[in-house]
């Protein structure tokens, strides 16, 4: 089932219960299709690959907005952060643990011979097509340097 049809169904099952939070992700799940859909070039369709990109910008974009309202010590605007994102993650696929991405890491550092931190490019290149989807661009990038640095 496509994305948008889960989202559908899940949008009148959070109707019915009166779900405020979930009404509100799955709204800005809703929203993100239709204007990526009729974005030009789209051609009316969204890839697989295109839909989890989607939900993972819209993760990050609260993720962003919750370190600034935890800085700024709005925990009622910060709650409401923090609701949409478990429910945008309920959609993406399962996310890699630190220990699961290092020691994917290890191997693609391996494969493209990378050997100190100015080599980051290379591996962040393989790295982000390999692990779409499983972790973000930042923790992705945090590890390999670690791992680079040694």
């Amino acid at each position: 089932m496509a994305l948008e049809q889960k989202v559908m169904a899940e949008l009148k099952t959070a109707m019915l219960a009166k779900n405020e939070a979930a009404l509100r992700g799955l709204r800005a799940i809703k929203a993100a299709i239709i204007l990526a859909k009729t974005s030009e070039g789209a051609g009316g369709e969204l890839q697989e690959s295109d839909e989890t990109k989607l939900l993972q910008k819209l993760v990050k974009q609260r993720k962003d907005s919750l370190a600034i309202y935890q800085e700024q010590n709005r925990p009622d605007l910060a709650k409401k952060e923090e609701e949409e994102i478990a429910i945008i993650e309920k959609f993406l696929p399962q996310q890699l643990d630190g220990i699961a991405l290092k020691a994917i890491l290890e191997k693609i550092i391996a494969e493209t011979g990378a050997a100190s931190p100015a080599d980051i490019g290379k591996v962040m290149g393989v790295a982000t097509k390999q692990l779409a989807g499983q972790a973000d661009g930042k923790t992705i990038n945090a590890i390999a340097r670690e791992l680079l640095s040694r």
